[in-house]
């Protein structure tokens, strides 16, 4: 098997989330464990961070991996999905993991997952376990893929837990409401394990608090202990919120042992894309004319994106947007400005929503454009039609940035 071959059966092998929607959604982590004892428990052999929330906890994960390299720490990072290559899913100091060490993984353990019908995801998550492990990593960055406690990721008994924020996305799988959210993303936290909470949430912080008093486990608030104001090259407003976690987490590590300085901290910052090829985050992706993309694709996290757009100076906002079909679009849609030209595209994925499906919902909003066969030519078309102060934003969904960085 070549490296193409190798990931069309991994994605081939069960529908995974991020394409299919919910027959790939897994009830329990009994394939999780059995995995991880057949690769000889991969996992126990370096040290870990692990990140769950609605919003952010991406760029938390890259914001952490890179404070821990300034410091001189060999850091892997998996998270997901990935933007443009499979391979961004696993990095250690930034560096993707190669693809034979892809093909060798599925090629050795191919028998075992087929017996065992392991989902992609799944695979996955071992696959970076044991990469970091043979690599001898002093500490990975693990982002829950889904929810967090039944989320594969979730066999790590890590130094610190992470929770960002809390928002009604995926309710499907995990809650109709915030409490019933906040639960699944609680389930990350283990027995003795200090946990950062990156918001203050009035209507679920008991949740939090109720899980770490059961599991002994000293709780902080970053939004609550942090004051000073740190830079960083991720532009968006929103990651405000993301640096206080991250400084709360950074302190946390500090107390354990680990020697990182404000220098590393301030460093690690400002340096995220560099140090990590962080892709997506209110990114400038065009000059002439201008154009910014972000992934930002549930109602929190489009709130914070679509306020920054309206700091942005133009003359007329053309936005290119598609969504996933099982998106709430009535919470979102009236978030969106009645003034931009539209230009509606289906992100390449089993589950992106119809182009035209798309337009009629929105017309409904007052949110006026065209349709286009793909977020390429939408792109092209937008381009095509900006003047000299237009600004062109592309988003709605991750797989629709994934096409134009």
């Amino acid at each position: 098997m070549d490296y193409n071959s190798t990931l069309n059966w991994m994605f081939s092998q069960l529908p995974m989330f991020q394409r299919q929607g919910k027959t790939a959604f897994k009830k329990d982590l009994t394939n999780s464990i059995a995995l991880s004892k057949h690769l000889n428990f991969p996992e126990a052999r370096f040290k870990t961070i692990h990140v769950a929330g609605t919003n952010g906890k991406g760029s938390t994960s890259h914001m952490l991996a890179s404070v821990l390299q300034e410091a001189g720490y060999k850091v892997g990072l998996y998270t997901s999905p990935h933007l443009k290559d499979f391979r961004e899913r696993i990095k250690i100091n930034g560096e993707v993991i190669r693809k034979i060490d892809v093909i060798n993984f599925i090629k050795k353990n191919r028998l075992f997952f087929e017996m065992n019908s392991l989902s992609f995801f799944e695979m996955t998550v071992g696959l970076a376990f044991e990469y970091f492990a043979k690599q001898k990593v002093d500490i990975a960055i693990i982002e829950v893929g889904l929810g967090g406690r039944l989320d594969s990721t979730n066999i790590i008994t890590p130094e610190v837990s992470v929770i960002t924020n809390i928002g009604l996305d995926h309710t499907q799988f995990l809650g109709e409401t915030l409490p019933e959210i906040a639960f699944e993303k609680a389930g990350i936290i283990k027995n003795e394990v200090p946990v950062v909470i990156g918001e203050f949430q009035n209507e679920i912080f008991h949740v939090f608090e109720e899980k770490a008093k059961q599991c002994k486990s000293k709780l902080y608030l970053a939004s609550k202990n942090i004051k000073e104001i740190y830079q960083s090259d991720l532009k968006g407003i929103y990651q405000q919120h993301n640096i206080k976690t991250v400084i709360q987490t950074i302190e946390v590590l500090n107390s354990k042992g680990y020697i990182i300085s404000n220098n590393n901290l301030k460093n690690g910052l400002n340096n995220v894309v560099k140090h990590t090829g962080l892709l997506g985050r209110w990114q400038q992706i065009s000059e002439n004319p201008k154009a910014i993309c972000d992934t930002g694709h549930n109602k929190e996290g489009l709130l914070y994106v679509l306020n920054q757009l309206k700091g942005e100076k133009y003359d007329k906002l053309h936005f290119v947007f598609g969504v996933v079909n099982d998106k709430e679009l009535s919470t979102i849609l009236p978030l969106f400005p009645k003034d931009a030209v539209y230009y509606f595209c289906k992100p390449e994925i089993p589950r992106g929503l119809d182009a035209k499906e798309l337009q009629q919902k929105c017309a409904a909003f007052n949110l006026v454009g065209n349709v286009y066969l793909s977020v390429s030519e939408a792109y092209k078309n937008a381009k095509l039609a900006t003047n000299k102060n237009d600004l062109v934003f592309i988003g709605g969904s991750t797989f629709v940035v994934a096409e134009v960085v």
